[in-house]
């Protein structure tokens, strides 16, 4: 159950500047980008902001040596979406070659993977490195392989997701009031069901302005 030390643990991820164990390199590259944002929102929210994002991290990820060189095997694909390729990594994980496109800065993707990774740590992603496809840049990351052995319904997902007051906005997408969160596109091949528990595979987390406001405002 989610309750009100939550949103104070998450401005901590999200704000300060430490964590330890397989999400320090997201917070790595999440707290530079955290630290080069422009002050101005209009601007930050335009296509040349985010050409100048990208030039900025990737020349961070050549002074870091942040580059995943290793080769994907093409014939270890499974599927992809606008989003991301997926390909399997061994037995027990697969890595996805996402390229941001659902969020307008590359900041609120890395935001959104702490996020992740707070909530749903059986399925938390590890940050491998970058790839340039095509002068097209591509964040990979790692994540446990979940192969579902039922269907997920979705009624019961929307129950789980209001216990912990998430509220269904519309389709598959909802808000947590509280915590400043919207959480979109759950759908059942984004949360998968394996003996009658939910994985949350895929998530895109938004946080609003609400998240960023201190208790008692």
């Amino acid at each position: 159950m989610i309750d009100e030390s939550t949103k104070y643990e998450l401005q901590n991820i999200i704000e300060g500047d430490g964590l330890s164990g397989t999400t320090t390199l997201i917070k790595a590259v999440q707290r530079f980008l955290r630290e080069n944002e422009s002050t101005s929102q209009e601007h930050s929210q335009s296509k040349s902001f985010k050409n100048q994002e990208k030039n900025k991290l990737i020349g961070f990820i050549e002074e870091n040596r942040l580059w995943y060189d290793t080769d994907i095997n093409p014939a270890h694909y499974i599927t992809e979406g606008a989003e991301q390729k997926v390909y399997f990594f061994d037995r027990d994980y697969i890595i996805k070659l996402n390229s941001g496109i659902f969020y307008e800065k590359w900041l609120d993707y890395f935001n959104s993977l702490l996020v992740h990774n707070y909530f749903f740590k059986s399925t938390a992603y590890i940050l491998l490195g970058f790839k340039l496809i095509d002068n097209e840049l591509f964040a990979v990351v790692k994540q446990r392989f979940v192969e579902a052995n039922e269907s997920t319904d979705l009624l019961k997902l929307k129950e789980l997701l209001e216990y912990n007051h998430f509220k269904n906005i519309r389709n598959n997408d909802y808000i947590h009031d509280d915590l400043g969160l919207i959480l979109e596109d759950l759908h059942d091949e984004n949360v998968l069901t394996k003996d009658n528990i939910l994985y949350f595979i895929d998530t895109v987390f938004y946080l609003t302005e609400k998240f960023y406001q201190k208790s008692g405002k």
